[in-house]
């Protein structure tokens, strides 16, 4: 397969070519389309396909690329269906202005939630198994053959009998005018050879050697820049603001508001003149009376939460739990504590943006390219038609790409200046910092009882977070409910009798979002650790207690067994070093970690290894899944170790990397992936491997000290990384 779609920077930046989504509807060609594919060059077989007189097969990917390397598995899957020559193979983003006028032909374009394979992989292997039946079509019509006797394999369509042959090239003109069939049959998984093949990554080359295009690289003819200031507190306002000196420095153009105040802009010929105006601009900022809320305030509320009597019932609760605690012959009680956290990616929020007469162009790193269409074309009154996307690749999201703002300010500054204008936004690091949309905090109060024979007789949760489904999206929350704050409690893979888990709704000023792993980035550091305090209580081996209560959930029971294989957990550890186990069931898959430690006397831990376990049903290319493994394992140890928001005065207290730290190269531990699929289903893979991740650690560190970690960072308990 070729390893670059053979776009030029320069083309790139001035083409609209954009990354987009799924097939919503089916894979017939509009009136226009079906006529292009008549003409000379490459046809198009469907949406998904397209075919070149050299045999080169062009594949659309239709979601975003951040580093998770879906790029290349999702067409891994087309080509497979096709039957298509790797080697031959190109791959080329859906254009999201076209995506649009066809009225979103291609489907969601969500880049969220380990969507990108799990939801997909339908409509791709049928994209791929249809333009597979149409080349068999033209071959059957050219040959005069039945088309039951013909045969496809690694690009060449074949007729044993007559020894005819071809490759895709010379059929495809003719295969863009066949019948779209309907019920194509999919391939038996056991006949796939390009599903599951560690194949390259294609956009590795270009991210090495530089030549990679992130939307921080995007130049255009005539172009000037933005730099922002946002109100320090959150949903504060400029009352006004000074710049005769800063309006005096060199190559500043303009100084003014958007947002109706929400944010001051300083443009200039270049970013970092900008940026240095802005710190001489003098604003006065109205807080909105949200200048006082700290940590301890914040905290308050929600612990208020956990108390509260008008919490919600998750719908799995069962049983008597009162009842049972009290026959109890133990009973455990425990609070754990997650804090807000912030995306950081490398490359800062910013877009570029030109509006000229009749459109507008968008230079963007982004998660959701249709929704950052809608978004801006919403900021300036226009239908989302005229707004096209340019995609570029993005430097890093977890999450929070999926929100255009700051394209959106973009568009708004770009709106102020004259007509035709491309202006560039970006964001300081400090900016990115302080004005995320942050993982929730979010706070568990868990209550367990054992009886006589050490069985977990009944197991109460309640749950204090912000709402993403109402504070983010603007959802109705189900019953009170908030399904991803409870993700881990909502269903249990331990055999629990009597089951009351609950939650209750805590919104702040605080802006929150989508951050990787979402719900399961935090649930499991309670649920994971809890199970594990209550098999202390039993006096048990943790992997034994937590088997002996899932003996209902094989595929639970079947990856944390094989992660405890892998980690040797029935043969002691070198003294002093101790182990720590956790699993669960995030996106669709299952996982499992086990974390092996040591701590000195200065409470420095050292991570001798760690083995990582997913059973996601399918693997579509070992090599990326391994990937996505040990780049959670880096997300979920800076997360665990110095992750922190903190709010003074209403704002947020860190600015940068060097207080809000991200594990060092010198840092990353042995990491063991061990993948064990077991078909039958499609799961996640970008954010499960987090997931256990923590609590794992959680777990090790309590049976190396004896001391059980209920809040993270473990920096404020003294704890630092060898």
């Amino acid at each position: 397969m070729k390893t670059s779609n053979r776009i030029s920077r320069r083309n790139f930046l001035l083409s609209s070519a954009a990354v987009g989504g799924g097939l919503a509807l089916g894979f017939t060609l509009p009136a226009s389309k079906a006529q292009a594919a008549a003409a000379a060059g490459p046809k198009r077989v469907n949406i998904w396909v397209e075919v070149a007189p050299d045999d080169s097969v062009t594949i659309k990917y239709a979601r975003s690329e951040m580093g998770q390397g879906s790029l290349t598995s999702a067409p891994q899957i087309v080509a497979d269906e096709l039957d298509a020559n790797w080697e031959q193979v190109h791959i080329a983003y859906v254009d999201v202005h076209e995506h649009i006028l066809m009225n979103k032909a291609w489907g969601s374009m969500q880049t969220v939630g380990s969507q990108t394979i799990r939801n997909s992989q339908s409509y791709l292997r049928q994209a791929g198994a249809t333009a597979r039946a149409m080349l068999v079509a033209a071959a059957a019509q050219t040959w005069k053959v039945p088309a039951s006797e013909i045969t496809v394999k690694n690009g060449i369509v074949a007729h044993a009998a007559s020894k005819k042959q071809s490759g895709f090239g010379a059929l495809a003109a003719l295969a863009a005018t066949q019948a779209v069939p309907k019920d194509v049959p999919l391939k038996d998984p056991a006949t796939w050879n390009i599903i599951g093949q560690s194949k390259p990554r294609v956009d590795i080359p270009a991210s090495v050697n530089g030549t990679q295009v992130y939307g921080i690289d995007v130049s255009l003819p005539g172009m000037v820049y933005a730099a922002i200031a946002q109100s320090p507190v959150f949903g504060g306002k400029a009352r006004g603001f000074a710049a005769d000196s800063a309006r005096k420095r060199r190559g500043v153009i303009d100084i003014f508001t958007i947002d109706d105040g929400a944010s001051v802009v300083v443009v200039a010929d270049n970013w970092w003149r900008a940026k240095n105006a802005l710190a001489e601009v003098v604003i006065d900022w109205d807080e909105q009376g949200n200048g006082k809320a700290d940590n301890a305030s914040i905290r308050k509320f929600f612990e208020a939460g956990l108390t509260a009597t008008d919490a919600a019932p998750l719908p799995n609760n069962k049983g008597d739990v009162d009842t049972a605690m009290k026959g109890a012959g133990k009973v455990l009680e425990a609070e754990y504590f997650t804090p807000y956290l912030s995306h950081s990616p490398m490359e800062p929020m910013g877009a570029t943006v030109q509006i000229s007469a009749a459109e507008v162009h968008v230079w963007a790193s982004t998660q959701v390219a249709d929704g950052l269409a809608s978004e801006v074309a919403a900021a300036l009154k226009l239908k989302p038609e005229v707004v096209i996307v340019h995609r570029v690749q993005a430097g890093g999201g977890f999450g929070r790409r999926g929100s255009g703002d700051f394209a959106r300010q973009a568009a708004l500054i770009a709106a102020k200046l004259p007509q035709g204008t491309p202006v560039k936004l970006l964001w300081s690091r400090e900016e990115d910092t302080q004005h995320g949309m942050y993982r929730p905090l979010a706070m568990y109060k868990l209550k367990g009882a054992l009886d006589a024979n050490n069985n977990v007789v009944a197991w109460q949760t309640r749950i204090a977070s912000g709402s993403l489904m109402a504070q983010r999206i603007g959802a109705p929350l189900a019953k009170g409910v908030d399904g991803m704050a409870t993700e881990g409690f909502s269903r249990l893979p331990y055999e629990v009798a009597n089951q009351d888990h609950s939650y209750i709704q805590r919104a702040t000023h605080v802006p929150i979002g989508f951050w990787r792993t979402v719900g399961w980035s935090q649930t499991p550091f309670a649920r994971e650790q809890f199970i594990d305090e209550l098999a202390a209580a039993a006096g048990e081996d943790p992997l034994k207690f937590r088997v002996r209560h899932m003996a209902a959930d094989e595929l639970s029971r079947h990856i944390l067994e094989t992660a405890a294989k892998a980690a040797g957990w029935d043969t002691a550890p070198p003294k002093g070093v101790f182990r720590g186990i956790a699993t669960t069931e995030p996106y669709a898959s299952f996982t499992a970690a086990v974390v092996e430690l040591s701590v000195n006397d200065a409470g420095v831990i050292t991570i001798h290894r760690i083995v990582q376990a997913i059973n996601p049903g399918y693997v579509v290319n070992p090599l990326n899944v391994r990937a996505q493994l040990e780049g959670a394992t880096v997300w979920a140890l800076s997360a665990a170790m110095w992750g922190e928001i903190g709010i003074e005065r209403g704002r947020v207290k860190q600015a940068n990397f060097h207080d809000y730290r991200v594990l060092r190269l010198k840092e990353m531990p042995k990491v063991d992936v061990v993948l064990a699929p077991t078909g039958g289903f499609w799961g996640g893979v970008g954010e499960p491997g987090q997931a256990p991740l923590i609590p794992a650690l959680c777990n090790a560190l309590f049976a190396a000290t004896g001391k059980r970690y209920r809040s993270l960072p473990l920096t404020q308990h003294g704890l630092s990384l060898a």
